[in-house]
């Protein structure tokens, strides 16, 4: 890696006390050995089905003057109860798990404000948004504690023009801007910040961000009740109900990185669907729109219905990570990386009243082969629909013409290697890429052996995997792909605003042990 590597990227690796980069075995991939990741810790058993799902409640904004609505949101430490009968220390937005929903229109800007009423540093990152860099949630644009003026240990100077003409410290609370200039989407808003985005997600900082437009709103979808969005994630909890993560620091405050046993991820033995645990719906026998987040740190999804709909094909896919197809796909079953997002619609009427129907995770094993349960009513009268047509076509894929080809390689991550980017772990003050705003590049994101890719601003659309045609579930545009093994290929285009931002593995631990770049849109 070119020079000598220093103790603290070390301790990010959680491999502070550890003689050269060996690592047990335990630590390699595969299904089996993940599931010894978790074998010296087990959360207090839950039974399953037994409480019903929360749907977050929506923020309202405290003033639309001046044609952008403005919104007020507290970090908060609280207490919740996620397991039954045991109270959950949280970080939350407005104290609550997940965070509420921020329901925002294409075309109308918005304003957030956040105070930060933790004990650390926090930054809000807008997953999916065409954002302003000094508003995207560099992870070195800090928001400090009420009251505190300096950190420690952040390589970043104090105000505007940080690494890169970043936004840099704010004290207290930040104004985030969002010019919504896209298409209706399922968009997220979390924690980023430098070293710390793992465990800092895992406490609870975390919520929607749905972007609605007239052209989505003139269709004859799923809405009101019947559209439901699924933030689902694994944790780890302790005797005492408390999140469980095996952060090298507990209070997070100077020491990153994860435990060694760790370092390729973590993953829980219980399953959250909007902060509790395999709850149960009751539905109508009728369509409903799914509006799938998977928000857990390292954990995918295989995701499929059990029993399958007579003549299978129940999860019809209407929309990708930030935006609708242009028209329906029908799956039997999804594969979902961290990050990810997917529209899908189903109709539960093709069931007999009485069914409960599993969302089963295919990728999971015990406990966590299962998500939540639907518990199917009567049918009733329905007045939505899957449209043919969901929008217009996307121009063809114009492979020859893209300005320039470049290879992102993500490597380690497990079995005692560092995590890293063309072999190089991120550093704040050296740029990785440059791109000219407006145009479209073709990236080649390779991996050894599993790693989600996220990028920042740019949105792309997947060309083919391993040199074959993408997976029917690969169409439109997104911003995090799973790539699972070998290579993917993307079309990037870079639209909206200028500035340095980054592109970086959404297993949080990967992207904690730096394996994250920056690039500069200019």
């Amino acid at each position: 890696m070119g020079d000598r590597v220093p103790r603290r990227r070390l301790l990010r690796w959680g491999l502070g006390g550890i003689t050269g980069l060996a690592l047990p075995a335990v630590v390699a991939t595969g299904a089996g050995v993940r599931l010894a990741m978790t074998a010296g810790h087990r959360s207090p058993p839950v039974r399953r089905f037994a409480v019903a799902l929360p749907v977050p409640p929506v923020l309202r904004p405290v003033a639309t003057e001046g044609g952008t609505d403005r919104y007020e949101v507290r970090q908060l430490p609280a207490e919740v109860e996620i397991l039954p009968g045991l109270p959950t220390p949280i970080w939350g937005y407005e104290g609550i798990f997940p965070g509420p929903t921020i329901e925002a229109r294409s075309g109308r800007p918005v304003a957030v404000r956040h105070r930060n009423h933790l004990t650390v540093p926090t930054v809000v990152h807008l997953h999916g948004g065409v954002t302003p860099a000094d508003s995207d949630g560099y992870p070195l644009d800090l928001v400090l504690p009420v009251g505190r003026h300096d950190w420690p240990g952040h390589h970043v100077p104090d105000g505007p023009g940080g690494p890169g003409g970043t936004a840099g410290l704010a004290h207290g609370q930040r104004v985030y801007r969002y010019p919504n200039q896209q298409p209706a989407a399922t968009l997220w808003y979390h924690d980023h910040r430098m070293d710390f985005t793992g465990p800092q997600v895992c406490r609870g900082l975390a919520g929607f961000y749905l972007l609605r437009d007239e052209a989505e709103e003139n269709l004859p979808l799923p809405r009101g009740e019947r559209e439901l969005p699924l933030m689902i994630c694994d944790r780890l909890f302790n005797e005492d109900g408390s999140f469980f993560y095996p952060s090298l620091d507990p209070e997070l405050r100077d020491r990153p990185g994860v435990h060694a046993l760790f370092a390729d991820g973590v993953r829980g033995d219980t399953i959250l669907v909007n902060g509790v645990p395999w709850p149960f719906v009751p539905v109508d026998g009728a369509r409903y729109r799914l509006r799938i987040l998977n928000a857990s740190n390292a954990r995918s999804y295989h995701l499929h219905l059990d029993p399958p709909p007579p003549g299978g094909a129940g999860l019809v896919q209407i929309g990708s990570d930030v935006g609708l197809l242009p028209r329906p796909v029908a799956h039997d079953s999804l594969y979902v990386g961290p990050g990810e997002r997917y529209d899908v619609v189903v109709d539960f009427s093709r069931y007999p009243p009485g069914t409960s129907v599993l969302l089963g995770n295919g990728a999971g094993d015990g406990p966590t082969a299962e998500v939540l349960r639907f518990d199917v009513g009567p049918r009733v009268v329905d007045d939505s629909a899957i449209p043919e047509r969901l929008g217009p076509d996307l121009e063809p894929l114009d492979v020859a013409g893209a300005v320039t080809t470049r290879t992102f390689r993500f490597l380690g991550g497990q079995g005692g290697l560092p995590a890293t980017i063309n072999l190089r772990t991120f550093e704040p003050d050296r740029l990785d890429a440059r791109v000219r705003l407006g145009s479209t590049e073709i990236w080649r994101i390779t991996v050894d052996p599993e790693h989600p890719f996220h990028l920042h601003l740019g949105h792309f659309r997947i060309v083919d995997r391993n040199g074959v045609p993408p997976e029917p579930q690969d169409g439109g545009w997104k911003d995090t792909v799973q790539v699972r093994a070998g290579e993917v290929r993307i079309a990037v285009r870079f639209t909206g605003h200028p500035g340095r931002y980054v592109l970086h593995c959404h297993n949080l631990e990967h992207g904690d042990m730096m394996m994250m770049a920056n690039y500069e849109v200019v």
